[in-house]
């Protein structure tokens, strides 16, 4: 299979390697995605089976940054996807976009959590934004949306959620669903092989608090690691955060219906520190 995939990031560069280890055709392209004609060459230049688009604005150093850069976060994540989505259905090419499962706030109507097609309840620029893109893809032919939530990576990294907490001089203890990114990847090539369509919850079963990260990082790579343990509203508060983070339970029930099966997240979160550790130790 010929696979486009558009402007490989942290996590889209992973899958990249991934889809070639499994003997795809892959094409990286790094072209913005709000310039239509861009695109457009981009499609028929390499005339793809599927196309994944990883793009899209997050901000630097973190989402607080689209708060204050609205027009460029929703041009970013809102139409250019829509562009690439437009460009795929008149070409007849499965598309799969890189969601995000921060557009859900809070405790879901479901005790279970939320599901695929549960409303969200978006609260900051960077998840109302994701969020637009789905409502408005999910009206659209041969389309996958993957949501993840909280990549964790055995890879250190910037970008890596075990690098951030353990960053962080103050933590909050909170229950959520997350991504280890090789279950990520599995995932991704799963739904892209497939042609699945629709919503996917690309979260491992269960959830995990703070703590739990926190403590196998003590455990198994740094066990002089101290930090602060503060309340959900001590973020805004203090002044830590321009806006609310999204905290969130979900559930993970249309990937299974396509035959893809991740891990556990006490499974997958031990499994990945340990390698996380032996990185830190060989670098």
């Amino acid at each position: 299979m010929k696979v486009l995939v558009f402007s490989p990031g942290y996590i889209g560069e992973r899958i990249v390697d991934a889809l070639r280890d499994k003997g795809h055709e892959v094409f990286p392209v790094r072209v913005e995605i709000t310039d239509e004609v861009a695109v457009r060459n981009a499609l028929e230049a390499h005339k793809p089976d599927a196309v994944l688009n990883c793009a899209g604005k997050k901000g630097t150093p973190n989402v607080d940054w689209c708060e204050t850069h609205q027009i460029e976060t929703m041009r970013s994540n809102t139409i250019g996807p829509l562009l690439i989505a437009q460009a795929c259905m008149e070409r007849g090419i499965h598309f799969t976009h890189l969601g995000t499962g921060c557009i859900f706030y809070g405790a879901s109507p479901d005790p279970a959590g939320w599901k695929e097609y549960d409303h969200a309840n978006p609260s900051a620029t960077y998840t109302r934004s994701k969020y637009a893109a789905d409502l408005m893809l999910t009206q659209i032919p041969n389309v996958a949306i993957v949501r993840l939530r909280m990549p964790i990576d055995d890879r250190p990294d910037p970008r890596n959620l075990i690098n951030k907490l353990a960053n962080y001089k103050k933590v909050i203890n909170v229950e959520n669903s997350a991504t280890v990114v090789d279950d990520l990847i599995t995932a991704v090539i799963g739904v892209i092989e497939k042609k699945g369509i629709g919503i996917f919850h690309a979260v491992n079963p269960g959830a995990m608090r703070h703590r739990d990260l926190i403590a196998l990082y003590e455990e198994l790579v740094d066990p002089t690691h101290t930090n602060e343990w503060i309340e959900e509203e001590d973020l805004l508060g203090q002044g830590l955060v321009a806006k609310t983070r999204s905290n969130n339970i979900m559930q993970n029930i249309r990937l299974p219906e396509l035959g893809i099966h991740l891990r556990p997240i006490k499974e997958a979160l031990r499994d990945c520190m340990e390698k996380y550790a032996a990185a830190k130790r060989v670098n």
